[in-house]
């Protein structure tokens, strides 16, 4: 069982509740005097969990690649850390540039590596950012607002089978092509500018809902907007390269263990580049994989946290 001030920090109202707490650390095993890379520091839940086990004399370094959120969990775990006394590093900087961000804090590799693929409440939640439609607001769905490309730019201005292609890869969506027809007949007409127009157009491309069919259990815009906010933000991208530097992340085995990685995906795109990039470590005589399948959530946290049911952890060890 956690101790109290582990469920308080899981429990905070900090616009996001950090999934599979509990198995992370597990997974990662966190010890005092450790160093611990949390790729997508978020809202700081997970940090709060992790920062605790690591005093005295551990490091936790964040990274998030959106300012704000940065911003946020530098400010909430600082006193976290300060009574553990465990340094700390909140960086706004994307998972990808993880190996640059470490070289350039004097960090030759870490005891422990998280990555969380999924978003904070608070971003999911804003009509502003524009990641969900269930409330209307710009087509936006930057995650770093500095960035330059947005969805809005996107469909307006990709050619039809571009757009249609985008929307099948990422979004795994079987009606791409005609989604992909829809959104140029209508922007030849008009820009489509924000989520409640686009979720409409996607809507009207489907067709009328059949409730028996399982692909329609699901509001049909979803796949769009998800392949839509993977573009935009280069989500593959990123954790491909992740996961092809995270083996020079992690500290090598020894009299040790060495360092230990997980990985919480949310969805088939995400799982399976992870899967396979963990097999292959795992065929090295230096890695061995910790999770032989994916580690869900209990039905007390399905139940407590909906988001959590699609979460799926798989951890690896540098061994040698």
């Amino acid at each position: 069982m956690p101790e109290a001030h582990e469920e308080q920090a899981a429990h905070d109202d900090a616009g996001h509740m950090p999934v599979l707490a509990e198995q992370v650390l597990g997974q990662l095993d966190p010890k005092p005097g450790q160093v611990v890379l949390d790729c997508t520091a978020g809202r700081g839940g997970h940090g709060a969990l992790l920062i605790p086990k690591l005093g005295p004399g551990g490091r936790y370094v964040g990274l998030d690649t959106d300012p704000a959120n940065a911003d946020y969990s530098r400010h909430r775990l600082s006193p976290i850390a300060k009574q553990a006394g465990v340094g700390l590093d909140v960086v706004h900087a994307n998972f990808r540039d993880a190996r640059g961000v470490l070289r350039q804090l004097g960090i030759e590799g870490v005891d422990g590596l998280l990555a969380d693929l999924g978003f904070a409440s608070n971003q999911m939640d804003d009509p502003a950012r524009g990641m969900a439609f269930s409330e209307d607001g710009p087509l936006d769905m930057r995650l770093d607002t500095g960035a330059t490309v947005t969805a809005e730019q996107l469909i307006n201005q990709l050619p039809q089978d571009e757009l249609a292609d985008l929307i099948y890869e990422f979004g795994e969506e079987r009606l791409s092509r005609r989604i992909a027809r829809k959104i140029v007949e209508l922007r030849t007409h008009e820009p489509i500018t924000t989520t409640g127009a686009l979720a409409r157009l996607v809507r009207r491309a489907y067709g009328p809902r059949k409730s028996s069919s399982r692909r329609q259990r699901i509001d049909p815009a979803t796949r769009t907007f998800m392949a839509l906010r993977i573009a935009v933000n280069d989500e593959m991208g990123a954790l491909d390269q992740l996961l092809t530097d995270l083996p020079g992340l992690l500290n090598p085995g020894g009299l040790n263990p060495g360092g230990r990685a997980a990985v919480i995906s949310f969805h088939s795109l995400e799982d399976r580049r992870v899967k396979r990039a963990f097999l292959g470590l795992g065929k090295d005589a230096g890695f061995k994989v910790l999770t032989r399948k994916p580690v869900t959530a209990n039905d007390d946290e399905a139940r407590a946290n909906p988001r959590s049911r699609s979460a799926k952890l798989r951890a690896i060890e540098r061994s040698g």
